[in-house]
């Protein structure tokens, strides 16, 4: 597997416990209830016009395949767990960041791709920002090409 392939299968351990989460939730309780779901449209009649079946099917189609790319996901995941003594900012490390043109702190934790959420805090360490902060110490600035333009950020502190 190279550098690349580990980067993007990286999963903090939070992460992956969020994934096996969801997955129990959808092999499960989901599975279920799209099964009731598809018997109740089976018995309002004719199938071959029966929209409320079709639309079912089609919901089931999705369901199975996200649990697929789930599985497939929690197959090819690589949990990497930060090191609680580390001093500079990495994946899994959570650290307040400032933007120094509008003077807002971000706090911001380095995860897996498909654990990013933004408005949770959660920078994919596949983003440009988060690749240019990740290896900086609590006070490095750095300057990040985004598409609004280039910004300088300073890692104020690392928080775990």
């Amino acid at each position: 597997m190279s550098a690349s392939d580990s980067e993007a299968k990286a999963i903090t351990p939070e992460g992956l416990v969020a994934l096996e989460a969801e997955l129990e939730e959808l092999e499960g309780p989901a599975r279920r209830a799209m099964a009731a779901r598809i018997l109740a449209a089976r018995e309002l009649g004719d199938l071959k016009e029966n929209a409320e079946y079709h639309i079912a099917k089609d919901d089931q189609a999705h369901l199975e395949t996200r649990i697929q790319r789930l599985q497939q996901r929690r197959r090819e995941a690589v949990v990497v767990e930060a090191k609680a003594d580390d001093v500079i900012f990495g994946f899994g490390h959570t650290a307040e960041v400032l933007d120094e043109k509008s003077g807002k702190v971000h706090t911001w934790t380095i995860v897996g791709s498909t654990e990013a959420n933004l408005a949770q805090g959660k920078l994919s360490a596949e983003s440009p920002v988060a690749k240019a902060l990740i290896g900086h110490a609590p006070g490095d600035s750095i300057e990040v090409q985004t598409p609004g333009g280039p910004r300088r950020y300073r890692v104020q502190a690392l928080v775990s």
